[in-house]
């Protein structure tokens, strides 16, 4: 490989184990300088423990990284960004109770002589970089009181207040509307136009399409190809991604709802500090439909569906499954009357980490036959059970059955999750956030299961800051705002930028349809 300082970062014959699996086998990457150049690959292929050695958090085993031209040994954050280097990542590490100011300014402070911090002199910085890339971030504002949105804004300014040329962006899109990744596209091409850098991670090939002008190619560990964005089609990434062709439209026959399985009326629910996030919302699910909830992370999601699995109390309201209430009862009950429930938060909410698979594949039902036989566990049945799983849901790798579910990549983690709860035979599948961190190919096998549990005569709910998911999968449209669905929509009857207005609290002129 031929360095040149045209390139803000080459990285050549990265290979970084951990314990005996190698997870980065000789990779090269070379970023032209004053490019967004986008990283892709399946789920454990790389990108992200590539980026992560690039930015000193971890060490590789092999390799070598030239910044500029010049060869750097990068063996912590601090001297990444020494070198230019900033990383934003998926979750934010923002204070809640600090100012946009205070967040950007913490481990950076201007003083005085005397130590003395000089909180004006960084405002003004600050205020400085946002005029020049069209950031508009109110420096004043407490994280707590600003969007998603607008903390990733933060993030990004955090990194250029520290001199950063090179930003990582780590996923930057998966908790935005549709009109906060146009802007947040537009900011990175002004960052591009001023002579910064930009490297991507995402899964989104439609974003990619729209911001980035080079993308490389990783699966499982290895380089796979570098190709210029506008010379290949979203099919052609896919393709190259997984490794054969996937279907990016999802492919399903008009629905036929019947009879009302799942039903909330007025619900209201308080959160950890005793407010009101669920506010009156109500909700109808049928035998036969998909209904999807489209909304921006925060206006009640979480505490909806930890009311709904008893995980929380409701304040008032009902909820009933095939006519029977079960809200403020336990999870156990929840179970009992046929609801699955595929989580969020799947180390959390879905899986015992030190568990091995098998165990985890068994942990609602453990107690009933065949798993278990007079007070005993039945291994053999559970092991049968679990590898009959793993091969139809492509859990990788695929003797992992006896195998602590840590051992996994989060995407097959979450294919466990879904293999465990759709064996279950539910009569309400709710599926929140289910491609979270998965690959195209994965996603297209989810969605094609809650497609296929749909025409079994399921009921299934879908709740996803995917607006893209929740427009392909869903029969009907759902939009939660401020605790409440503020309309419904049949597919196809609005386009997504509606649906986003909705999503950020806006009106549109005609009548509000039901979801009756």
């Amino acid at each position: 490989m031929e360095i040149s300082e045209q390139y803000a970062v080459q990285m050549s014959g990265i290979t970084k184990m951990f314990g005996t699996f190698c997870a980065l086998d000789d990779i090269s990457l070379n970023v032209k300088k004053g490019t967004i150049h986008a990283l892709l690959g399946e789920n454990g292929a790389g990108k992200s423990t590539l980026m992560n050695v690039l930015y000193g958090l971890y060490k590789a085993e092999k390799g070598e990284t030239y910044i500029n031209g010049k060869k750097v040994n990068i063996k912590n954050p601090g001297i990444a960004i020494e070198n230019g280097i900033g990383m934003v990542h998926q979750h934010f590490m923002l204070v809640d109770n600090f100012t946009v100011t205070e967040n950007i300014a913490l481990g950076s402070e201007i003083t005085n002589k005397f130590g003395v911090t000089n909180m004006k002199k960084a405002r003004k910085q600050i205020l400085d970089i946002i005029d020049q890339y069209g950031l508009e971030v109110d420096p004043d504002a407490k994280i707590e009181d600003i969007s998603v949105g607008m903390q990733q804004r933060v993030e990004i300014l955090k990194a250029l207040y520290r001199g950063a040329d090179l930003l990582i962006l780590d996923e930057p899109t998966a908790v935005l509307t549709p009109q906060e990744i146009q802007d947040l596209i537009k900011i990175m091409h002004n960052l591009i136009s001023d002579g910064k850098t930009i490297i991507i991670i995402t899964h989104k090939l439609k974003e990619i399409k729209e911001s980035s002008d080079v993308c490389t190619i990783i699966r499982r560990g290895k380089y796979v190809d570098t190709v210029n964005v506008n010379e290949v089609s979203r099919e052609d990434l896919a393709t190259m991604m997984v490794g054969h062709e996937v279907n990016l439209v999802v492919d399903k026959t008009v629905a036929k709802p019947q009879e009302v399985v799942f039903e909330i009326n007025d619900l209201t629910v308080k959160d950890e500090r005793k407010l009101n996030v669920v506010k009156g919302l109500s909700l109808k699910v049928r035998k036969g439909e998909i209904v999807g909830i489209a909304g921006i992370d925060g206006n009640g999601q979480k505490e909806l569906v930890e009311a709904i699995t008893c995980l929380t109390k409701t304040e008032s309201g009902t909820i009933k499954i095939n006519g029977q209430e079960i809200q403020n009862t336990t999870p156990e009950n929840v179970i009992k009357h046929k609801i699955s429930t595929i989580h969020e938060d799947r180390q959390k909410r879905g899986l015992v980490l030190d568990f091995t698979v098998a165990e985890n594949m068994v942990i609602e039902k453990y107690k009933s036959k065949p798993f278990c036989k007079n007070g005993f566990l039945d291994k053999n049945k559970i092991v049968e059970h679990t590898k009959r799983l793993i091969k139809e849901y492509d859990v990788r790798p695929d003797n992992c059955e006896l195998l602590p579910v840590r051992g996994l990549s989060g995407g097959n983690q979450q294919k466990l999750i879904i293999a465990r709860e759709v064996a279950n035979n539910p009569d309400l599948l709710i599926a929140v956030q289910p491609t979270r961190g998965m690959d195209v190919g994965a996603i297209e096998y989810v969605h094609k299961t809650l497609i296929n549990e749909r025409d079994k005569g399921k009921a299934v709910l879908l709740i996803s800051l995917e607006l893209d998911e929740v427009m392909n999968v869903s029969d009907t449209i759902a939009v939660i705002y401020d605790g409440a669905i503020v309309e419904s929509f049949k597919q196809g009857e609005v386009d997504e930028n509606t649906i986003g207005l909705l999503m950020a609290g806006g009106k549109r002129d005609e009548n509000r349809s039901q979801n009756t």
